[in-house]
């Protein structure tokens, strides 16, 4: 699970972010460990100075630090309600906007009338998603980016007669400084529309990924990547912008910084700066490192996209079908009604296929038998992990193991190149223009280019390697501080690790008969794994996942959710859906209001709780709509939360499993800091400008409230008695907690440290392959379970050679340590102090949700706690102490 950067930021992102169903363990800045069961984050003065400007020493300039900011800005947030704009509110019963723009953009009358019958050049509003189609993308494309490129020439012009002491509207002298509102608040204007249409066009390749849509995406993505590097790489805008920065150095710093809006202009330039040092505004122009390095550009968003699209197109193909009712003994009723109408949807699909409608009406109309089968088991987060827990077969297990680890490899690349190849071959004479090369269905050539470039690029900006570039923008001070932390926590979670797999192991032998015996099986095998661990865990708690998921029935969670957040956070929340228009029938649309606030209508978000294998990416993620911006007027920050969750069944609503349950509370966690956000600078409101290894905390944050009490009993409800979880139930439910923590911790430090090792130590050009690499660090973070000789993980783990963490992946155990200590705080009042949580439940919406990336979170941080992270209540939460 992981949150999207904003494509509407002030340079436009490209990178497609996707998610590997993996469980998500976070964490953050940690640069020092003291003793062996806790642990001072200690910052040392050049440390802070670089967190607290979200600079790092050799960026551009060090960002003076400010020390009064934090307690003015929260006291401005806390008592100061979301700014109103007038006539440029989003109003509430239609979610109209509007913008307004004080930059000289050239205007173009084609545009204009496009724009009545082109809904993605319609930015005033929300996305017509009913309307919109891939053969829009590229119209709209070019409008925007003809208008773009005139306003931004017109704004260096301005600019450039500014820097010279110039009257830009005359020849004669001025000497008018700068002002910001003439640089980042023109640029966000100028550039909302191609923000707006792209970030679009990229959620629909992720929730509604149709062959003409990516055609259309893969098409049009160089062009977004050329215009990015465009403002990337303005010397104008740069100068501009320093201009700005040293002028605000030497006035009066405690005036400068004595309110929340100043904070968030100066974050905002500085994150601007060091953005552009990162995208080689310090390359002369027309060099020849410039020329290499935006072709690096280029060629990263075209891997990274087939990247994604080779995960998707894998996974989509993979089916086994199981007809023995032996083979599913014991498997849970909802696993099977799942696979049997995975089956009869394969059928359809494969009478599609054929052009037999005949047989397409039998299987429509076919009535599905769980019980009976036949089953289909596909790759889909719901269904590979119900294999994995409880398909008792060992060569199944095997067969859907394998098939989800060899995904997009060498092992099913050829398979799915020669059926590329015949379909480009049906289709020959359709395309007049020359088409270039395909990359290949093979993702182990897509993730070495990928290492070459990352290592070439970061070298053209003076890095020794894409690690100190990714850390350039991180909390992290270097690769160091990351594996110190990764150790510690290793040294209190592989002893947990390795005698948990023991248990399972001996379970195994105990009770699953000769071909478990050590003679036969002298270890357990990776497909064995999961297997075992939940008998053993239905061993030791006498509870099944099973018996709990008629409590987690979809509207209840989400009932019981709404009102944690009315709890805690005094908003409301609204159901929607049927207000606007949505990409898919199972989509929700939900509305924000506060409470202290007469109801005031403050956010919006959709929901996409559900799994679709056909057309919709792995896991789970938050991304941005709509962010608010004083700039643009908009007042309501709108969010989109996507799930993978188990989906109705027959007559049954969505049943969740408690995992599912938990990912759920961890993007809505994301999106409450998007939404209720009091920063009005866009580039540093809600997530945005927030360093990637502090934005989990507020997601996992609410992961922890899926073991409160009165929490849960606002949702667990018996889907057809309607009667609460049982007593014992729930205490077996929070006593699992911690159960097989060890083995989950080193999985995810494992992730985290090959990434780092990816991208900092390892030779892309050298004798070791990226295989080798992943043996090696196994053998240090899980030792116990070594990768088979055909494990392709690396060639699935989109979050980083397709999403944003790459030499980041850490971020996840970083940011953990500041959500486990931040939910430390309710703890302290009591869980069952009303009055206590809502007062700190207030503080934590008035700190960690408000300001967003407009205050440097280690100062957030210790604005709402007083003092600076510990990790002993991450420690103590996953019962490593």
């Amino acid at each position: 699970e992981f949150v999207v950067p904003s494509p509407s930021n002030t340079f436009v992102t490209t990178t497609t972010a996707t998610a590997s169903p993996h469980k998500s363990n976070k964490t953050q800045h940690l640069g020092s460990a003291v003793g062996t069961t806790t642990m001072k984050i200690s910052v040392l003065a050049a440390t802070l100075l670089a967190s607290q400007s979200n600079l790092r020493p050799y960026s551009v300039r060090a960002f003076t630090a400010h020390r009064n900011v934090v307690a003015a800005a929260a006291a401005s947030a806390s008592r100061t309600s979301a700014p109103r704009y007038g006539p440029t509110s989003l109003v509430a019963s239609t979610c109209k906007m509007s913008t307004t723009a004080d930059v000289d953009v050239a205007t173009a009358d084609d545009a204009t009338a496009a724009s009545a019958n082109n809904p993605l050049l319609e930015n005033t509003s929300l996305p017509k998603f009913q309307s919109i189609q891939p053969s829009q993308l590229p119209p709209a494309m070019t409008s925007i980016l003809s208008q773009l490129d005139a306003s931004f020439a017109s704004l260096e012009s301005s600019l450039s007669a500014k820097l010279a002491g110039r009257d830009p509207s005359s020849s004669s002298s001025s000497s008018s400084p700068i002002s910001y509102d003439e640089v980042l608040p023109a640029l966000e204007k100028m550039q909302h529309p191609l923000g707006y249409a792209w970030s679009i066009a990229s959620h629909l390749n992720g929730v509604k990924n149709t062959d003409e849509l990516r055609k259309e995406y893969e098409a049009n993505q160089p062009k977004v990547v050329q215009a990015s590097m465009k403002f990337g790489q303005s010397k104008v805008l740069y100068d501009a912008l320093s201009s700005l920065r040293t002028s605000w150095e030497t006035a009066d710093e405690e005036a400068a910084t004595s309110s929340f809006l100043a904070a968030q202009r100066r974050r905002a330039v500085s994150n601007t700066l060091r953005s552009m040092t990162l995208q080689g505004v310090g390359l002369p122009v027309g060099s020849p490192e410039q020329v290499r390095f935006n072709e690096i550009k280029l060629r990263f968003a075209e891997l990274s996209t087939a990247f994604s699209n080779n995960v998707l197109d894998a996974t989509k193909a993979f089916g086994l079908t199981v007809t023995d009712p032996s083979d599913v003994e014991d498997v849970p009723e909802s696993a099977l009604a799942m696979w049997a109408e995975a089956h009869r949807r394969f059928l359809v699909k494969e009478a599609e296929t054929e052009g037999d409608e005949e047989k397409k009406k039998e299987a429509e109309g076919m009535e599905v038998d769980a019980a009976k089968g036949p089953w289909r088991i596909t790759l889909d987060g719901p269904s590979y992990i119900a294999a994995m827990q409880h398909m008792p077969n060992r060569d199944v297990r095997k067969k859907v193991y394998l098939g989800y680890l060899t995904r997009a490899s060498e092992f099913t690349a050829s398979e799915a190149e020669a059926e590329a190849e015949a379909e480009a071959a049906d289709n020959k004479g359709e395309e007049t223009k020359e088409e270039k090369a395909p990359i290949g269905k093979n993702n182990v050539l897509i993730i070495e280019e990928i290492l070459k470039l990352r290592k070439e690029m970061a070298g053209l900006l003076g890095f020794d390697n894409y690690a100190e570039m990714s850390l350039a923008s991180k909390m992290a001070p270097d690769v160091a501080s990351v594996t110190n932390l990764s150790n510690l926590i290793l040294e209190k979670a592989l002893p947990a690790a390795q005698r948990e797999l023991a248990a399972a192991t001996d379970l195994a032998r105990a009770t699953g008969g000769p071909e478990y015996s050590e003679s036969n099986l002298p270890k357990l095998m990776p497909w064995d794994t999961s297997f075992w661990v939940e008998r053993l865990k239905e061993k030791t708690f006498d509870l099944k996942e099973e018996e709990l998921r008629p409590y987690f029935a979809l509207d209840a969670v989400l009932k019981g959710m709404f009102g944690l957040i009315e709890r805690i956070f005094d908003v409301e929340v609204r159901d929607a859906t049927g207000t606007v228009e949505v990409w898919h029938p199972d989509v929700r649309f939900f509305t924000l209001h506060d409470e202290s606030d007469e109801g005031k209508h403050i956010a919006s978000f959709y929901l996409d709780p559900y799994s679709r294998p056909a057309d919709k990416r792995g896991g789970a993620w938050m991304a941005d709509c709509l962010g608010k911006s004083e700039a643009l007027g908009f007042d309501v920050p709108v969010a989109y939360l996507t799930c993978n969750g188990s989906p109705p069944v027959g007559d049954k609503p969505s049943l969740m499993t408690f995992r599912e349950v938990e990912t759920l509370f961890h993007e809505t966690g994301h999106g409450l800091q998007h939404m209720l956000t009091r920063a009005t600078v866009g580039d540093v409101s809600g997530i945005n400008g927030v360093e990637w290894d502090a934005v989990e905390l507020p997601s996992q944050f609410m992961e922890n409230w899926c073991y409160d009490k009165p929490t849960v009993y606002g949702f667990a409800k018996h889907y057809q008695t309607g009667e609460p979880l049982p007593e014992e139930m729930f205490e077996k439910l929070k006593e699992q907690k911690t159960f097989g923590a060890g083995m989950m911790a080193c999985r995810q430090l494992l992730f985290g440290m090959m990434d780092m090792e990816l991208h900092s130590n390892f030779d892309p050009n050298g004798e070791e392959t990226i295989f080798d690499l992943q043996r090696r660090m196994a053998e240090i973070y899980t030792p116990y379970a070594l990768p088979v000789e055909e494990d392709r993980f690396l060639c699935g783990f989109s979050h980083i050679f397709a999403g944003g963490y790459a030499a980041g992946y850490y971020s996840y155990k970083w940011a953990e340590v500041m959500s486990a200590d931040a939910f430390g705080a309710f703890e302290e009042v009591g869980l069952d102090n009303e009055e206590g949580v809502k007062e700190v439940g207030k503080k934590f919406r008035e700190t960690v949700l408000a300001l967003g990336g407009g205050v440097a979170p280690m100062d957030v941080f210790k604005s709402f706690r007083g003092r600076e992270p510990s990790p002993e209540a991450l420690l103590r939460h996953n019962g490593l102490v």
